[in-house]
């Protein structure tokens, strides 16, 4: 007996001598724990969170780790460590690494959900965010300002995480440079998947923000590379520089509804980029620069159709001796070896002047100032179809110098220019969007520009120096692109890749709270066919996912009769609310709202599609609260009367540039007796590169509406930049103004019908408040 205790005991030696303990490891299961682990941390230990639900954690991260010895905060499996509700992490200290996180179902009880500082004298230098996930952990209010990382000190990186879904003001990212701790930081921001933003509808909703306009004359240093930009449509600038030496390089924007942008600074490289847009949108861009010495080479781009801000190339006006936060003067920049596909009018300039508002601005207001020594040279136009205006100059470009640019535009005539030639060069097909231009035959001789021998590679990675050709490829790539592959960027165990998932059809029939039963029930994307006959509804129908109601028969409308009490919605639309409705009437009792947002707390935007709709006898037809925000509200072939109000989307009147929904369509829509305006969509403040709110009214009909108006103007869009008002038909509404435009900005109308219901005026020059 005793021996073969002997030889058990044996065996167990040798195993745990095989398997050692690792003492330098610490599983922590709660906050106390790992408060304990952080403080008595040393370097190359790792501090392991335990898998589950972690709510209401506010870590501080702090330590002093060594570069060949880190201090790792990490999750026990990556991605199974959620962080909820009021949480945050805060790094301060040095070399310190946090892996495998996920932030959701809350927001940030501070200012930032991820900080590389614990306090403004405690800032992290060599520390790391890698391979976590930040997503929707927006604000309840819109207006309620926060950044997801914001980097402080030197020398810190966010690398391959997935981040997707800020709804709120502020940019996702933001690098701060503000005190000789975090300048000439070297940050960098690398294989990060850079998931869909949705429209802001207003300024500050950037993905990135690299400093601010104060600090704007300070080096950053900062590495932008290898991300993949997906829908990030959050405003106008989808990536902001203003710093100075901020490198910008083999990064993929797609389909976003933005620029890459040089807002301030100076010196930066953009090289190796994609920007691949849709020919649905005419708000995707491409690059716009503004300040000194910016060098954008070896960039694709393709498919984009957005112009003047949003243009592939826009080069913009300065204004004479700016301040630090307006526009300096574009001067000693290089446009060279740039490949351009099918972009509709791809070279814009002068973007942005504004000398015939001189009436309604003050002098320090006017863009005036022209690009000078600008070089653009050794770039490639092909279009598929001609386009009659490749170059746009919004004012004279006699400072811009155009060297051995080549353009096929399949012989449609431009105004020619000494610096863009014509020729029918073929292009080859190297992958579902990127198209190569074959050169072999031409004699182009490229412009030998000052240290162009230093632009030694290709967007592919091919060697110019043995044989260098215009555009930003010289040669086929080695092997099969894959830039638009998912898997690349972000996190090893979370992708935005969904199953689509089947429809459920939900048959609803005529009884006590059936509509109400049947959505609680129901789930994304479900639809609710309704039987014909009368519902009667005492309580709101909550909209909270996306969701269809439908008529079951085209020739009877179900009707929805609501007796809700004053000021309630028949639809209440909750954030990420998404509804389609088809064939249905509703009717009211004279004060209550067929559609309304929260009144507070819409941390995210909500549609309305409706189509052959019905709605009769409500206070409003839609009454949008301030800080909400649709993406699209759509109303076609359907009848609205006897209501007091209409469509109100007009409670962003802070005037800073905020409006409550992107997009506004009505198409062959008849309104009666509607007392007040029909349509009120406003934005105020004089924010210049907000390029929205956009409506298109057309082939509708406006019918004795308009009693009540106050401002005289019937379908009011004060402020609202994109406007096209045709087709329509007015008749007895005693109104001043059918509607009033705004002429300097992209505000149409043509081929309506007034009858007794005033005129369409437009103004050139609107007055709007100035926001800074």
């Amino acid at each position: 007996m005793k021996k073969y205790t002997f030889l058990f005991l044996c065996l167990i030696f040798i195993f745990s001598s095989l398997t050692p303990t690792n003492d330098k490891q610490k599983l922590v299961t709660n906050n106390k724990e790992l408060h304990e682990a952080i403080a008595n941390a040393k370097p190359g230990d790792e501090i392991i969170l335990k898998n589950g639900i972690w709510k209401d954690v506010q870590i501080k991260f702090r330590g002093k780790g060594t570069e060949s010895a880190p201090i790792s905060l990490k999750a026990e499996t990556p991605g199974k460590v959620f962080l909820e509700g009021q949480s945050d992490l805060k790094f301060g200290g040095d070399y310190l690494i946090a892996s495998g996180l996920f932030f959701r179902n809350g927001q940030t009880p501070s200012n930032v959900v991820v900080e590389f500082r614990t306090h403004q004298d405690t800032v992290a230098n060599h520390c790391s965010l890698t391979n976590s996930v930040i997503l929707e952990y927006n604000q309840l209010k819109r207006d309620r300002a926060d950044r997801w990382v914001e980097f402080h000190g030197r020398h810190n990186t966010l690398d391959h995480c997935y981040i997707a879904g800020k709804s709120n003001r502020g940019p996702t990212i933001r690098v701060d440079i503000e005190g000789n701790r975090s300048i000439r930081n070297y940050h960098q921001i690398t294989n990060n998947h850079f998931g869909p933003r949705p429209p802001k509808g207003g300024p500050s909703g950037e993905t990135i923000q690299l400093g601010n306009s104060f600090t704007s004359m300070s080096p950053s240093n900062t590495l932008v590379a290898n991300n993949l930009f997906e829908r990030c449509d959050g405003e106008v600038e989808v990536i902001s520089s203003k710093t100075n030496f901020n490198e910008f390089r083999n990064n993929v924007f797609y389909k976003s509804e933005g620029s890459l942008v040089m807002r301030h600074g100076n010196y930066c490289i953009i090289d190796g980029n994609y920007f691949i847009g849709d020919e649905n949108s005419e708000q995707m861009g491409g690059i716009r620069i503004i300040n000194t010495g910016h060098w954008v080479v070896n960039n694709y781009f393709y498919n984009l159709k957005g112009s003047s801000f949003r243009s592939p190339l826009a080069v913009m006006n300065g204004i004479p001796k700016s301040p630090l936060n307006r526009y300096n003067q574009v001067t000693d920049v290089v446009v060279a070896f740039n490949t351009y596909v099918n972009c509709s009018s791809p070279w814009q300039f002068g973007v942005g002047t504004n000398i015939s508002q001189k009436d309604v601005l003050p002098a320090s207001e006017i863009r005036s100032a022209r690009a000078k020594r600008t070089l653009v040279a050794n770039n490639l136009i092909y279009n598929e179809n001609g386009d009659s205006s490749p170059i746009v100059a919004h004012d004279s470009i006699d400072g811009v110098l155009f060297k051995s640019n080549l353009i096929n535009n399949q012989g449609v005539s431009f105004k020619e220019n000494s610096g863009l030639s014509s020729d029918d060069f073929p292009i080859t097909k190297i992958s579902d969007v990127v198209f190569m231009p074959d050169l072999e035959s031409e004699e182009i001789s490229l412009y030998p520009g000052f240290e162009f021998e230093k632009i030694t590679k290709d967007i592919f990675g091919a060697s110019r120096l043995d044989s260098n050709k215009a555009g930003a490829m010289v040669s086929s790539p080695e092997k099969e692109l894959d830039f638009l592959n998912k898997s690349k960027y972000g996190t090893t165990f979370y992708s935005n890749e969904g199953f689509e998932k089947k429809a459920r059809i939900i048959q609803v029939k005529k009884g006590k709270g059936a509509i109400a039963k049947a959505l609680k029930s129901a789930d994304d994307g479900d639809v609710l066919v309704l039987s014909s006959g009368t519902y009667n509804l005492a309580v709101s129908l909550i909209i909270d996912k996306k969701i269809t109601i439908k008529s079951s028969n085209k020739e009877t409308k179900p009707v929805l009769k609501f007796k809700g009490g004053e000021d309630i919605a028949l639809f209440e639309m909750h954030p990420k609310g998404d509804l389609e409705l088809i064939g249905l009437r509703l009717e009211g009792s004279g004060s209550q709202m067929a559609f309304a947002s929260l009144k507070e707390n819409m941390s995210s935007l909500y549609n309305i599609h409706a189509d052959g709709l019905e709605v009769n006898d409500f206070k409003y037809i839609l009454k949008a609260y301030k800080e909400s925000f649709s993406d699209q509200i759509v109303f076609s072939n359907s009848h609205f009367s006897d209501c007091s109000f209409g469509i109100e989307l007009a409670e962003e009147t802070n005037d800073k540039g905020d409006y409550n929904v992107e997009n506004l369509l009505v198409d062959g829509c008849e309104f009666r007796n509607i007392q007040g305006s029909p349509i009120d969509y406003y934005r105020g403040g004089y924010d210049e590169s907000t390029i929205g709110g956009n409506l298109s009214l057309k082939n509708s009909s406006f019918n004795n509406c308009g009693s009540k108006v106050k401002n005289e103007v019937l379908i009011s869009t004060y402020g609202i930049v994109n406007v096209d008002i045709s087709n329509n038909t007015f008749t007895n509404n005693p109104v001043k103004y059918a509607a009033f435009l705004w002429g300097a900005k992209n505000n149409s109308h043509s081929g309506n019908t007034l009858e007794n219901s005033g005129e369409i005026k437009v103004e050139e020059n609107l007055k709007l408040r100035l926001l800074y």
